[in-house]
């Protein structure tokens, strides 16, 4: 058991780490939703506006419960959703008496758009010269591209990514996951709280501009280090690592086992445990440069061993031996893993139309400032009442007055 509360509940502290942190989410679909809900899941008090009667584009994302989107609700826990028409003079007008109640703005439009309607961080500092304004886009403020619409399996194209996935020899292959769109929002909080912590020092906010692009460039490591030393354009090389050997998945007598013996002491452990010793003392394989260099030799050997016993008697011993092994799970499998329903990883949330919804834990674990899973993803303009009498003490009748005039 864990020696501290993980993805806490409200009545379990008394403290999260962001809290009293305010953050205006202009934000739709992933790069950025994600971005804000690491940081509601901290304890940031997430404001989402949403275009009126239409909301976020996730909204309209399969699949469904009853009606509601599991794919919106996935990434929009522990935020407020408050409707507001930014085209609408007297929601402009809302909305930069919003601004200075806030301490980050976050938006993932095409750059330019909030500058079009007069919003742009230009103005909005005027008004907030505290604020923090984080930007995720494509391909973000500056630079040729800096116009143009991007999506997740674009960029992934266009940063080198699909060059080097897929097995050796076929087709370039989109990541199985959006990680364009996860690394923008990851870079994207990292930003936020590096430009927060300089605030601290300057008094004074600024932007954090995240291109998914240049997210894609940041996370190539050994690609990109590969082809600067040597010239070779790397491709794609299946489930191996192009660097270490033995650290690939190999066939058992009833599946596959993905084994990684990362350095060489890993190696003679795993030739003692593979019964063969004489392999980690082979001149040929002795050391990983060595293994690399004669991985045309190696590899049939070892694959000839690991279909001799079945995936759970290899993981077993292996396991046993100290080497980091694991079965290729499916989503199903992942979701019933003792380890990650131990670090509570699948959690469970009410919704108040779609029911109980299963959803990822918080995977950040802090000891003393735990974040905490407090509600379900918001219907669309839920809190807008609440939070125009909250932030702005508008009166029922200011209310009615910006619904009539088409603001909310």
């Amino acid at each position: 058991t864990s020696d501290y509360p993980t993805n806490a509940t409200m009545g379990e502290i008394t403290m999260m780490a962001l809290e009293g942190l305010r953050v205006l989410d202009l934000t739709r679909v992933l790069a950025g939703p994600y971005a804000t809900m690491i940081l509601a899941d901290l304890g940031a008090d997430v404001v989402k506006i949403e275009l009126p009667g239409v909301g976020d584009d996730a909204r309209s994302f399969g699949p469904y419960l009853h009606g509601e989107s599991a794919y919106f609700m996935s990434l929009n826990r522990n935020k407020r959703s408050m409707t507001l028409n930014l085209k609408s003079p007297r929601g402009k007008q809302v909305f930069c008496e919003l601004v200075p109640q806030f301490d980050v703005l976050v938006e993932n439009f095409r750059p330019g758009t909030l500058e079009k309607l007069g919003l742009g961080y230009e103005t909005l500092r005027d008004l907030n010269p505290r604020l923090i304004y984080a930007a995720s886009s494509g391909f973000g403020r500056t630079g040729p591209y800096s116009r143009r619409p991007a999506y997740d399996a674009v960029v992934q194209a266009m940063g080198g990514l699909m060059s080097i996935t897929g097995q050796a020899g076929g087709a370039p292959t989109r990541v199985g996951t959006s990680i364009g769109d996860i690394t923008a929002g990851l870079f994207a909080v990292i930003g936020i709280l590096s430009a927060l912590q300089a605030r601290e020092r300057t008094g004074k906010g600024q932007v954090v501009d995240v291109a998914m692009l240049d997210c894609q460039v940041a996370i190539l490591e050994n690609a990109l280090a590969r082809y600067n030393v040597t010239g070779e354009i790397p491709r794609p090389q299946g489930n191996r690592h192009p660097s270490i050997v033995p650290f690939e998945p190999f066939e058992t007598q009833d599946g596959q086992l993905m084994v990684a013996a990362g350095n060489d002491a890993l190696w003679k452990r795993l030739c003692d445990a593979l019964e063969r010793p004489e392999l980690a003392a082979d001149p040929h394989f002795e050391t990983n440069p060595l293994r690399n260099t004669h991985y045309a030799e190696l590899r049939p050997i070892l694959a000839e061993i690991f279909q001799q016993r079945t995936t759970a008697d290899w993981q077993t011993l292996l396991e046993t031996a100290g080497i980091p092994v694991s079965p290729i799970n499916n989503i199903a499998q992942v979701s019933e893993h003792p380890q990650v329903l131990a670090r509570e990883m699948l959690v469970k949330l009410a919704h108040p139309v779609a029911g109980e919804m299963t959803v990822p834990g918080i995977p950040i674990k802090l000891s003393e400032t735990p974040g905490a899973l407090r509600t379900a993803a918001p219907m669309l303009g839920e809190h807008t009442e609440a939070l125009l009498a909250e932030l702005l003490h508008y009166t029922p009748e200011q209310i009615a007055e910006l619904r009539a005039a088409g603001a909310l």
